[in-house]
Order: C-alpha cells, then structure tokens, then sequence
C-alpha cells in the first residue's frame, strides 16, 4: 500500500474511518479503505447515522419492515445500526484476528442521553456488546462525572469501552484510572485482560475552535492550543502506562489504552487540511479520519513524519502557560466543550430519531 493514509500504521498509529453508511459497508467503500489505505477501524456517532439515514440509501426496506411490526422510530434506530455496525466489525474480523485483538474494532455509542446516568450507561452498553455479539465491538461512553464510574464497570465486566468526549487531561487521567481499576477487577474475577480493549478519545479541533475564539485576531497563540493539549495527554499516556502496576497487568496480556484522536478535520480554513495529523503522530494511537481527511491525505497534502506527537513537549507547556498569560481560562475551554459536546451528541440523537420517524412516514406512505 502506498497511501499516505497507509503509511502511518508505519509509524505506529492506526488510521480509523470517521464515518459509516450502509452503502460503503456492503458496496465495497469499507474493504477499499482497509485494502488500499490500511484503514484499521470505524468509529460512528449520531450525527454520522443521521447523515447516511436521512439519505435513504439502503435503508428503506428494512425501514418499512420494521414499521410494519410495530417498531418504534428509536428501536427501529438500534436495529438499523447493528446491522451496519455488525457489518462493519465482519469486515475488520480479519485485522483483529490478525493483530491478536488489538486492532480492526468498530465503535457504537450508547444513546447521549444517558450521558449523566451512570447505571443507564452501564446497562445499555452490555445490552448492545451482547446484542452484536462479536468481540470487536467497542462500546463508546462519554468521560463525564457519570461516566467515569460506567467505564469502569463496563471494563470489568470484559466489555471494550471507547471512551469519548475527552477535552482536558484532569478527564483523560480519570480516563485511565478507570480503565486500569476495571482491568484490575476483571482479572481478580478470573477474566482474561488480553480480552479487553479500549480507547480514550481525546478531541483536538475542537479545542482550537473554541480557545481561538477567546484570542485575539493577531494572536500567535491561535491553532496551537489543541495539538499542545493533545501533546501533553500523550505524554500523561506513556507516563501512566508504565510501573509496577502496569507491568502486572501487562504480563497477563492486558493492552495498553490508546490514546485517539478524535475530530481531527480542521474546522479554520486558514490552517492546514491535515493539521491534526500531521502533527500528532505517534506509536500506539489511533487517528479517527473523516471523509474531508480522507480527502487531504489522497490528495498528498500531509507531511507525515514519525513521532511528531512526543516532539517538543516543552513547548506544549509553554503554549499553555502563554494562553494563561493571555487571559484564556483553559479549564473554563475544555468544561465547555464537554457540556457542549454532550449537548450536541443528545441533539444529534433527537435529531435521528425524528429523521427516521419523517423517513418512515414517507415510505409508509
């Protein structure tokens, strides 16, 4: 493979699709971007099935059959997403097998609206591993106050977790905790940790959009804040997985929680298409790629060089410090990226389900 999308499984970072669609998963979309480009995963979301959904491609038949037993727009919803996650998961089967279970994994998120309802999570995300049934199925869960205790949980009960929507590294340390507690449980209960994987999603452009706008227009502190935050979460990372405590688990199999990098597409035009990549690349991460990356990296706009993510580590502290300087509340930024992320994955949800209920209606009709 000589894609440039490709070329970062070289240095140690497994490019995921952003993105699914019941077209790409059984026209051949999917198995072009694992042959050609070396995808290795799909993550999904609301809005990602609202947009294929709202299309209609593929859909429909299954759409009015269900209908026709009866089944509510929000059922309807879970079955027409595990059949794509399924399909999915079928596809990237080989690359977990072939990476002894550490790769090829597809994500599905439990519904936003348990976001800050810890025994909701934790019930809705067994019901969907088990409801799929197949062993590279991550389970997306929000890094709120709730669902730190959920992901927990979820990992004890040999149950792989993507966890989502993590902005700061107070959260992303949380994160990691949990995820080390739940493993510790597992094994003490008999489970095989090797069994269990899990990523920590830590959001990157998000972040910049949201500290830019705090900045002044000429100020050289703009575009810099996410790849720091992202930097200095790498670096908590590879300081956390490391020590007695980890060796342990290592020695019985357990894999280390990837960071991932998740809105990755670059939301200012005047920077780069693939700033976010570029920039943060690195030895056991993950890079989430949506369509618009996809595009850039095809295109030869990268300049793609290992370990970019572990460069210059001081400087990401001095880009935090200058933003204190400059009068930017950094933990004010990542407390409200998180309550408008949680926000906007429950409005995408409303907003799902009310496209498939019009959707419905209309092939009813």
């Amino acid at each position: 493979m000589t894609s440039a999308i490709a070329r970062l499984n070289d240095f140690g970072q497994s490019p995921w699709y952003d993105n699914i669609t019941r077209t790409m998963v059984r026209g051949g979309g999917l198995a072009t971007l694992i042959d050609e480009d070396g995808i290795r995963g799909v993550t999904s979301n609301p809005t990602i099935f609202d947009k294929a959904i709202a299309g209609g491609e593929g859909y429909d038949d299954q759409l009015l059959e269900l209908h026709q037993q009866g089944i509510s727009a929000e059922d309807a919803f879970w079955a027409l997403a595990v059949d794509d996650i399924g399909g999915a998961a079928d596809l990237l089967r080989p690359i977990y097998d072939h990476y002894d279970r550490g790769d090829g994994f597809v994500s599905i998120e439990v519904s936003p609206l348990l976001a800050h309802d810890t025994t909701a999570t934790i019930e809705q995300a067994a019901a969907i591993f088990k409801r799929l049934g197949r062993p590279n199925i991550l389970i997306k869960i929000p890094a709120t106050l709730e669902g730190i205790p959920a992901i927990e949980e979820t990992i004890a009960a040999g149950i792989n977790v993507n966890v989502t929507l993590i902005f700061s590294l107070v959260r992303h340390a949380a994160v990691i905790e949990a995820y080390l507690k739940g493993l510790e449980r597992f094994v003490a209960s008999g489970g095989d940790p090797g069994g269990v994987s899990s990523v920590a999603s830590f959001f990157v452009s998000r972040v910049d959009t949201e500290t830019d706008q705090r900045l002044a227009d000429a100020s050289p502190l703009r575009g810099r804040a996410a790849v720091a935050n992202a930097k200095l979460a790498y670096s908590l990372f590879r300081e956390r997985f490391k020590g007695d405590r980890w060796d342990a688990l290592a020695k019985q199999g357990a894999k280390l929680q990837r960071p991932l990098w998740a809105s990755t597409s670059t939301k200012n035009a005047a920077y780069s298409p693939t700033l976010y990549v570029d920039s943060l690349v690195g030895p056991d991460t993950v890079n989430t790629l949506a369509p618009a990356s996809i595009d850039a990296l095809h295109q030869g706009d990268a300049n793609l060089e290992a370990d970019t993510v572990a460069a210059d580590v001081d400087g990401a502290h001095e880009v935090m410090k200058d933003l204190a300087t400059a009068g930017v509340d950094f933990d004010d930024v990542t407390d409200t990226l998180e309550r408008e992320g949680v926000d906007s994955f429950a409005q995408s949800y409303r907003d799902l389900i009310a496209t498939l209920e019009k959707r419905t209606a209309e092939i009813a009709a």
